[in-house]
């Protein structure tokens, strides 16, 4: 729902239309696995979306996922690791890794990836 003014002018509270400028409100710092697994999916999810039809983001968030995370406020353990996959398809998948210490693998904590469907 979209809030009306007093005469019937449309309010926005930040210039961009859109609503682009935060993935959260505020910040969030991450501490378990298990918060990982059950807040992170969403957030990610937003971005994801905004990949598709932000460029600036999409540059940024392909070249540097955690340290675009950062930027909008979201902080993840140092032993998360967070990989934006485009294979050889236009859909990106965005795939979180958690990496013990003193260890050379990685465990797939979980991964998103878009599904365009058709409807009628």
């Amino acid at each position: 729902m979209v809030p009306y003014g007093t005469k019937g002018e449309l309010v926005v509270k930040s210039d961009n239309v859109l609503g682009l400028e935060q993935l959260v409100d505020g910040s969030y710092h991450f501490t378990s696995r298990e918060e990982i697994k059950e807040r992170l999916p969403d957030i990610l999810g937003r971005a994801l979306a905004r990949t598709w039809i932000d460029k600036d983001f999409n540059n940024n968030f392909s070249k540097n996922p955690q340290g675009t995370l950062e930027q909008h406020g979201i902080f993840l353990p140092d032993n998360t690791i967070i990989e934006f996959e485009k294979r050889d398809s236009n859909r990106p998948r965005i795939v979180v890794y958690e990496k013990k210490p003193n260890s050379k693998f990685k465990l797939r904590i979980f991964y998103l990836q878009l599904v365009m469907m058709a409807g009628r």
